[in-house]
This record gives structure tokens, C-alpha cells and sequence, in this order.
């Protein structure tokens, strides 16, 4: 039987520098003869089949699987036997023994058209998919709620003035076109969140920095709160001179800040307090970043222990009091996209506290 160096020469021998007890997915490999050379951990954690039963065995015995209609896949392709223009199989669902359902990929390496030397198989369990497919339907679902209400409201409203505009006085005209517009900004907002949140999960988030400086959009954000209605006194800045200078994507940096804030004040109770301060720290590289760091914190009830490892993942809700629960997601993905980190804890009075850091970066310009 093979054992564990054989297992890993052979391995490398088909895909070389590689070992396969480093990968994610289940790796199954037969050589010319059809007998299985290679299957690691994560296979053998896919499919239920330990190494010892598959190692020296068929390929067809140590991974029988069965198509959804019942039919025994191997045969069906006949890999050593079919084409020999054929060089796989695209992914698909299959069943295992007992009713194990796995996603499987198949690739035939040979010279040229001659006979295959190899067969590599690649196991995918179908959880991860199916959380991908558990996490869209829930963003659709979201999606068509949120804009189901703004949407009704603007329908409404157009449709009663267009039938019956002379009825109204010039007062009622506007509240409802304000209303109007109201809605409009709302939709706008959720398309922008969407359009952010496809960027992030595919890694496309486009950072364009400049010169920004911190203190002061923190000060805007906060005058516009009081503007809104937000009494001053709720509100404390303390900022810790001298600051490195930081370039960063303004437009992104405000969206965080007004993030925060909005869930500061709606979320939480008495004094918000927000803290600029300079940040340092040592790489592995043994180089030092500097940066600044920004704390919001606030005297509510703050956010459940058993809860604080899902506020940054889609969907969280701190409260019952409305949002599509995709903000804080989409504020992590922002602040990591500028090579910066952030976190949330519980201040020891009670309240939430969200700590994040930018690194001072460079202009692109200078990219």
C-alpha cells in the first residue's frame, strides 16, 4: 500500500511543488492503471472513505459514485477507454454510498492523444455552496423587501398627483414630492450597497486615495447629525494631536464614519464618543506602519457576547429598528480593502465600541 512519502512524490509528480494535505478540496489521483495513488485528508473528510479503504484500490471501488438518476459514473465515462480527445469533466453532483451528495471535477492527463497516465479528481463537500446559495436568496429577499416599500410609496404618490394634481394645494403637492425624493435617495442607497457589496466579494473595490483629513469629516458628519435633530450634547470628539497624514478614499472614509455614527446614535444611548489617535505598529517584515486609528463608541445596551463574532457578516441586525443589516459588512470590507483592520467589543460600562485603523498609505500618484 502506499503510504504517506510515496502518496506526496506521487502527488507532486503530477502537480509539482505541491503538496496535497495543503489543499481545501479533496484531491483523488489514479495512475495509468486506474489504481488510486493519492487521496488526501480533505478527500477522505469529503467523501467518508478513509485513505487506508481507497490507497491501491480501483478508482470505480475506492470512489464509487453514482449520478443522480442512479447510475454508476465511472463506467459512464470510462476515462481510460473513452476519447482520447476527451481532458475531463466538468464539475457536477454526485452521489456517495449511503446518500453522501459531493460536488466532483475530473481532468485526464495524457501525452498528446495517447492513453491517460493519470486521472485527477477533485472532491467539493456541498455545504459552501449551499451557504452561497442560503446567503443570495437572503440578499434577494432583502433586496426586494427594502424596495418594496420605497418603491410603493413612489408609485403611489406619482400616480395620485398625475390624476389628480389640480385637487391639491401647492403645500400638499410638495410633501409628496418630497416624499418622492425621499424614497428615491432610499432606493439609490440600497442599489449603491448592493453595488459595493459585489465589488468587495469579488475583491474589485476600487480605493482612490488622497489627502484626508479625519478630524474634520468627523466633525461634518456630527454637525450634520445635530442638524438632523440629534441633540449636541450626545456627542464627544476627542482627537490625539499630531496625526500621520492619511490618504485614503475619501468617499469610502465618510461612508464608514457616517456608518458608525448612524449606528452610534440609533442603536445606542447617551454620550457617543468618538476617538481620532495615531497608530503604530511593527510588521513581520520588522517595518513599522503607522496609521490612525478611530474608535465610536456609545452607552446603550451594547451587543451580546455570544453575538459580537457576526456583526460584520451579512444580514446582522443589532436591533429590530429597520436596515437591510448589511452596512457593517460592507464597512469591513472597506477598511480591509485599505489595508486597515477593524473591530467591535463591549466598553466596560456597557455599549458597543468599533475600533478601526487605516494605515497612512500612499497617493496614487505614487502608486
Amino acid at each position: 500500500m502506499t503510504d504517506t512519502r510515496q502518496l506526496r512524490a506521487s502527488t507532486r509528480a503530477v502537480l509539482p511543488g505541491l503538496d496535497p494535505e495543503d489543499l481545501p478540496d479533496g484531491l483523488v489521483v489514479a495512475d495509468a492503471d486506474g489504481v488510486v495513488v493519492c487521496f488526501n485528508s480533505a478527500a477522505a473528510r469529503i467523501s467518508g472513505i478513509s485513505r487506508e479503504q481507497a490507497l491501491g484500490r480501483p478508482l470505480a471501488e475506492a470512489l464509487p459514485l453514482e449520478d443522480l438518476e442512479g447510475r454508476r459514473w465511472w463506467p459512464l465515462l470510462d476515462p481510460y477507454g473513452g476519447l482520447r480527445i476527451r481532458t475531463g469533466q466538468p464539475e457536477r453532483n454526485l452521489l456517495l454510498p449511503g446518500g453522501r451528495e459531493v460536488l466532483v471535477s475530473a481532468r485526464y492527463l495524457r501525452e498528446g492523444t495517447g492513453p491517460v497516465r493519470r486521472v485527477v479528481v477533485a472532491l467539493r463537500g456541498t455545504e459552501a455552496r449551499r451557504r452561497t446559495e442560503r446567503s443570495h436568496a437572503e440578499l434577494i429577499a432583502t433586496v426586494a423587501h427594502e424596495l418594496r416599500s420605497p418603491l410603493t410609496s413612489v408609485k403611489g404618490f406619482t400616480a395620485t398627483l398625475l390624476q389628480k394634481w389640480e385637487r391639491f394645494t401647492d403645500d400638499q403637492k410638495k410633501l409628496m414630492l418630497e416624499t418622492v425624493d425621499a424614497d428615491a435617495n432610499r432606493v439609490t442607497r440600497l442599489i449603491a450597497e448592493l453595488l459595493d457589496i459585489s465589488r468587495i466579494d469579488a475583491g474589485r473595490l476600487e480605493i482612490r486615495r488622497q489627502k484626508v483629513d479625519l478630524p474634520q469629516a468627523l466633525r461634518r458628519h456630527v454637525e450634520g447629525k445635530i442638524a438632523a435633530g440629534v441633540a449636541p450634547e450626545r456627542f464627544v470628539i476627542r482627537v490625539n494631536e499630531p496625526l500621520p497624514p492619511l490618504w485614503a478614499d475619501a468617499d469610502k472614509v465618510d461612508q464608514v464614519l457616517g456608518n458608525l455614527l448612524e449606528n452610534a446614535v440609533r442603536h445606542g444611548e447617551g454620550t457617543v464618543t468618538i476617538e481620532v489617535e495615531p497608530d503604530k505598529a511593527v510588521l513581520a517584515s520588522g517595518q513599522l506602519r503607522e496609521g490612525t486609528a478611530v474608535t465610536v463608541s456609545d452607552q446603550g445596551p451594547g451587543i451580546p457576547e455570544e453575538s459580537i463574532p457576526r456583526v460584520f457578516t451579512r444580514f446582522w441586525r443589532g436591533s429590530k429598528r429597520g436596515g437591510t443589516g448589511l452596512g457593517l459588512y460592507i464597512v469591513k470590507g472597506i477598511v480591509e480593502a485599505h489595508g486597515g483592520s477593524i473591530a467591535v467589543d463591549r466598553v466596560p460600562e456597557g455599549g458597543a465600541r468599533f475600533r478601526f485603523i487605516l494605515p497612512a498609505g500612499i497617493p496614487d500618484f505614487m502608486a
